[in-house]
């Protein structure tokens, strides 16, 4: 039996769904193809194989991952290229601050927020968020005790 589809913009419109190629998906989400690759071999991201064995991503499934509606206003509109998507750890407040970490990826991101905007966004241990990452520098520190030069 063959299935109908449709072809829009590049997305496949299959049994009433929205299906987009992985490079479509990985840059809705913007991440790397090769870390699409990884999410769905490891179970974090669904996929549906074609009969050609080509993997396709469901509009719903990038909902899903980003929690949001067409309606809603999404981090599409950023410019930044820094947006990771992960999952929420922890959240630790004290005083007028918040901890919040995520693990995106498998890699541990931690930002301290205010109080308030942790309230404010309703930020709780399992939900997806996005880090924004703005630096205007990158600091590289070791272990290793550098030597004290002699006379001091």
């Amino acid at each position: 039996m063959k299935v109908p589809h449709s072809v829009i913009d590049d997305r496949v419109q299959w049994l009433g769904m929205e299906l987009l190629k992985l490079r479509d998906a990985a840059r809705i989400l913007n991440i790397s193809y090769p870390t699409l690759k990884q999410w769905i071999y490891r179970g974090k991201l669904r996929s549906i194989k074609t009969p050609g064995g080509h993997h396709r991503i469901a509009q719903s499934e990038i909902d899903r991952l980003t929690n949001s509606n067409p309606g809603r206003t999404s981090l599409q509109s950023i410019s930044g290229r820094n947006k990771l998507l992960g999952t929420i750890t922890e959240v630790k407040t004290e005083g007028l601050l918040t901890q919040v970490t995520l693990d995106v990826a498998g890699q541990i991101v931690t930002a301290i927020i205010t109080r308030q905007s942790s309230e404010e966004l309703r930020l709780r241990k399992g939900m997806p968020a996005f880090a924004l990452i703005k630096a205007t520098e990158v600091m590289i520190a070791t272990g290793a005790r550098t030597p004290r030069r002699a006379g001091r």
